[in-house]
């Protein structure tokens, strides 16, 4: 089992293939992972080789956690040829074949409610897997089923940056353990700035080396950072 890092908030970025890199790692002790897999379009594979690989990424990601950790996967689905794409269903396939189970799911909504979609979906799927374990029924659930505003993100297809801070501060409520956030494919790196700015530890995983670089520096305010929504009031910046 490899234990990483030692040091509080620190971060690495690793210029590296995301599956060759957990390969090398074994079981990720006092981890958890909070990533999203990459969409057909930016990989250059067919479609058919992209589900084949989609689902063997999930399966690796989940193999990784040790019995405490959790994998956190925020997904859009896409439409190809007149028929939708469910990431979802294809994250929870790989997750089955390792024995990870569906502990929780939410919506991040990408365009506003009400928006209609073209290309690919106007939300997200928040998904929460993890082996062996459950939720702790006694911590009632902090974050809502709907995230309607997730913030601000770096690219396009990027996670938002409070959307990230909710998955986050559900990882610090139910998996107590977890030191460190694993982001595989990190991109541009918002996962790991607002796990430093939560007091987390990072470790990213990024193939093309200018994001990676974007990666290593990135930063975000802790006093930007939404730590939780009210219900029935406006959202709260630490």
């Amino acid at each position: 089992m490899t234990q990483l890092p030692a040091a509080r908030n620190s971060r690495e970025v690793h210029v590296a293939d995301a599956l060759e890199w957990l390969a090398t790692r074994g079981v990720l002790g006092g981890c958890s992972v909070l990533t999203s897999l990459p969409d057909v379009s930016e990989t250059g594979m067919s479609l058919q080789r992209w589900r084949t690989w989609f689902v063997d990424a999930a399966a690796r990601v989940c193999a990784a956690l040790d019995e405490q950790g959790l994998a956190v996967f925020v997904q859009t689905d896409l439409r190809r040829d007149g028929a939708w794409v469910d990431k979802a269903a294809l994250v929870a396939e790989g997750a089955a074949r390792v024995d990870a189970r569906l502990l929780c799911k939410k919506i991040v909504c990408r365009r506003p409610p009400g928006s209609r979609s073209s290309a690919g979906a106007a939300f997200s799927s928040l998904l929460v897997f993890g082996r062996g374990r459950a939720l702790d029924h006694a911590l009632p659930d902090v974050v809502p089923d709907v995230l309607v505003d997730p913030g601000p993100p770096t690219w396009v297809r990027g996670l938002g940056r409070d959307a990230c801070a909710q998955a986050l501060i559900f990882v610090r409520r139910y998996a107590r353990s977890t030191a460190t956030i694993v982001d595989p494919f990190c991109g541009e790196g918002m996962t790991l700035a607002v796990a430093n700015a939560l007091g987390f530890d990072a470790i990213g995983v990024e193939r093309n080396r200018k994001r990676a670089d974007k990666a290593r520096t990135l930063t975000v305010s802790p006093d930007a950072i939404v730590t939780r929504v009210p219900s029935g009031a406006s959202a709260r910046r630490r």
